[in-house]
Parts: structure tokens; sequence; C-alpha cells
């Protein structure tokens, strides 16, 4: 490699450079936004909580979506929950990996085993390996709020509801800290009860504010209808906003990473550039001196 070459790449990896730290402040940008939305939807979604698992509590309500978790499922939707672009690091190659040995451990045991795919990156992963998702929904990232939140849960909820599917798992990543997401595999029908008692538990006070006579009107089965499609919304709104924000994050860690090894490589560069400089001055002066000398002779 020549110093013409060096030059030239040196001046290539400064323009990436700039790039990359550009991303970086936009990704920190997005995340401080995405961040505050999480921020701002927790304590409604306690307090639904709270409430939901307070009626549950009274003991007079039932409902098809409030069972026990069983393994005899059949019928299963995967929702699938990527990004739409890439330079993000490891973001999306691990939710496809996860989802993709789901599938192919799962595919041959069930009768109905159906992809629902948010965000490009993972559909089109399968899509190469001709495994076609039932749906694929895209920017997300861009349009998320509770309206598109709605639209999905309604439309989850109504597969289920009619019997197609026994069984929706969700494959997503969990915003953790801007260094760390958290891969999550859950079932988000039918509702486990139980984990909601459970979680209800641990966020808010032990004692009920409802009395096992309280008379609910309208009914506790009218009251559990209408919170179990508020509480399933949020929850698909949460999950949307934890995997913008982990988007985010690895995203802006990414180009971190990748403006600092650009200031490496620049720094080697600048290096052998030099030496060869060195060396190319230090060669001409020999052949000056050599010439000199032969001419004296």
């Amino acid at each position: 490699m020549g110093l013409k070459d060096i030059r030239s790449r040196i001046a290539s990896v400064k323009n990436t450079q700039k790039i990359t730290g550009a991303m970086k402040m936009v990704s920190a940008a997005k995340l401080k936004r995405a961040q505050d939305n999480i921020t701002n939807m927790r304590p409604y979604a306690k307090g639904l909580l709270k409430v939901m698992a307070d009626v549950v509590a009274s003991e007079r309500v039932t409902h098809p979506l409030l069972t026990e978790r069983t393994d005899n499922a059949k019928k299963v939707l995967m929702v699938v929950v990527s990004s739409d672009r890439g330079l993000c690091g490891g973001f999306n190659a691990t939710i496809t990996k996860t989802a993709m040995a789901y599938y192919l451990e799962n595919k041959p045991k069930l009768e109905t085993l159906d992809l629902f795919f948010i965000g490009k990156k993972t559909a089109a992963s399968f899509k190469s390996k001709e495994i076609l998702g039932k749906e694929t929904l895209l920017n997300v990232a861009k349009d998320i709020s509770y309206n598109l939140a709605s639209d999905i849960s309604n439309k989850l909820l109504k597969s289920f509801n009619s019997g197609e599917y026994d069984e929706i798992r969700l494959v997503y990543n969990e915003f953790k800290s801007a260094i760390a997401q958290v891969l999550r595999v859950e079932t988000l029908l039918p509702i486990d009860i139980e984990a909601i008692e459970a979680l209800n538990a641990s966020v808010e006070e032990k004692d009920s504010q409802f009395s096992n006579d309280m008379i609910f009107e309208p009914s506790p089965e009218k009251i559990m209808e209408d919170f179990i499609k508020k509480y399933f919304t949020v929850q698909v709104y949460r999950i949307l906003s934890e995997s913008v924000a982990a988007e985010h994050a690895a995203r802006m860690t990414a180009m971190d990473n990748a403006t600092t090894n650009a200031k490496d490589m620049i720094k080697n560069l600048t290096l052998t550039y030099n030496k060869l400089r060195q060396a190319a001055i230090t060669t001409e002066l020999i052949e000056i001196c050599s010439g000199a000398e032969a001419l004296k002779n």
C-alpha cells in the first residue's frame, strides 16, 4: 500500500467516523424520548394492574382469557418484534436466532405455528429461508403510538377469541439500560392471572382495596372485559416501547464502538503513513548522498 492509498484510506475512515458519531448522537436523543415514554406509561400500567388484580381477588369473576397456563396448545401464533433498520449490533441477530430455533423445534409438533413480524429485519431473515409470516408491520419505531398498539392488540385478541390460536407468544428485546437489553420470550395469551397477582403484589400494597362482598356496577364480568382489553393494549404498547428503546440503545452503543474503532484505525494508519514517509525520505537522502560521493570520486 502506497502513501497515496493510505491518505485516501485515512480520509475515508474520517468521513465514516463523522457519520457514526452523528448516528450515535441521533440515537441518544431518540433513546431519551423512548425512555420518557416508558417512564410516563408505568404509573397508568401499574394502576390498571392493581385494580384488575383486586377484581380477580374478589373471586366472583371468570373470563375465557384468564385461564390456567397449560402446555397443550396446538395452534400458536409467534409475534416477533425486531427493527426496520440495521447498524444496531446484535439486536436483531439475537431475536432472529431465538425465534428461528423455536420455529424449527416446534413446527413439526404443532398443528399450526404462524409468525407475526413487527419490524423488517427478522422478517427478511425468515424470508431468506423461504419462511413467510402471516403479517409484517413496518415503521413501528417511527409510528409508535397507543392507537397503533390498540390496532395490534385488537387483531391478536380477535384471532385468539375466534379459536384460530390457542396461544400467542412473543419474542422481543426489553430495555434495561443504555448498554444492556434483555431478550424476552413471553406468552401474551391466555393471560396468566397468577403472574398478574404476583406482579401486583410486588409493585403495590398487598392488602386489597376491595372486599369480597363488594357490590359491582356494572357486573364484575363487564368490568373485567373492559380491563382486559385495556390491560392487553397497554402490554402491547409497553412491549413496543421497550423494543424501540432497546433498539436505540443498541444502535447508540454500536455507533459509539464504531467511532472508537475508527479513531484507533486512523491512529494506526497515520503511524504507518509516517513510517513509510520517513522511509521514503531516508531512501532519497541516501541516494542523494551516494550520488554526491560518486561525483567527488
